[in-house]
């Protein structure tokens, strides 16, 4: 999932939707996740999340949807530890499963499938609508529209930036590391934490070195004197605007009724 949240440029519908509409959208989403225990509508809207990713890839094909499958995939794969987990730890139902002492009950299924749909149906939304999204109209709508204080929107759109770019630091270390020799390519994944933990203090290091940097840069450039006044680009609410809330909306009420 490296760079799963660069910003993807194109001129999609979702591309042209305003930033805080996308951002209010996709919390519906995810909060009609955890209103539903219904096994078919969490499915149905990781299926809504997918043809998001092919609305949003647009005509000029930049990569939303094979970036949506790409974080599917790793969100499946953490999943299945999640579902091997959620067997072992709940005890109580009737058993399906018996070997030995040990036994896997229904409600233990029930439980780890509904938390591995939740996850997914949850997770997917607000990963692909932030990457169709500008964090610096992002940030602007928030100071302009909600009234949030420039420095704890600069804070959240930051920490949304920075999360690809330690992605990419992280990959070029583990890239070093395999150029003198080391395997990572090793089955057993408790091994391969314990490589890959090591690597995290050089990642720490450059990331104080970056964080420094940037604040800064954010200084020379007048930090602690922007406020709303210095947003001067519009943003329009759109009748594609209304409809995406609407859509939102009847997932979420769907969520709750059924």
């Amino acid at each position: 999932m490296k760079g799963f949240l660069d910003y993807l440029p194109g001129k999609s519908v979702l591309h042209k939707m305003h930033p805080l509409v996308k951002i209010f959208v996709s919390i519906l989403i995810c909060a009609a996740s955890f209103c539903s225990s219904n096994y078919f509508f969490l499915l149905g809207i990781i299926l809504i999340n997918i043809l998001l990713g092919a609305i949003g890839n647009g005509k000029e094909h930049n990569g939303l949807l094979s970036r949506t499958f790409g974080i599917l995939k790793g969100l499946v794969k953490m999943s299945i530890f999640l579902f091997i987990l959620q067997l072992i730890v709940i005890r109580k139902g009737e058993p399906l499963l018996t070997f030995g002492s040990f036994s896997i009950t229904d409600i233990a299924v029930q439980k780890a499938l509904l938390l591995v749909l939740r996850l997914i149906g949850a997770t997917l939304p607000l990963s692909i609508l932030i990457s169709v999204t500008n964090l610096s109209d992002l940030s602007n709508t928030m100071v302009k529209y909600l009234h949030i204080p420039y420095k704890y929107a600069f804070t959240f759109t930051s920490a949304i930036r920075f999360i690809p770019v330690f992605s990419t630091e992280m990959s070029g270390i583990i890239e070093s590391q395999q150029a003198r020799g080391v395997d990572f390519e090793v089955k057993n994944p408790f091994k391969k934490f314990g490589m890959i933990l090591p690597l995290c203090f050089p990642l720490l290091i450059s990331s104080v070195r970056k964080i420094e940097s940037t604040a800064t840069a954010a200084e020379l450039r007048g930090f602690y004197l922007r406020t709303r006044a210095c947003c001067t680009q519009s943003y329009k609410i759109y009748f594609r605007d209304i409809v995406f809330l609407l859509i939102g909306g009847a997932i979420l009420a769907g969520g709750i009724l059924i």
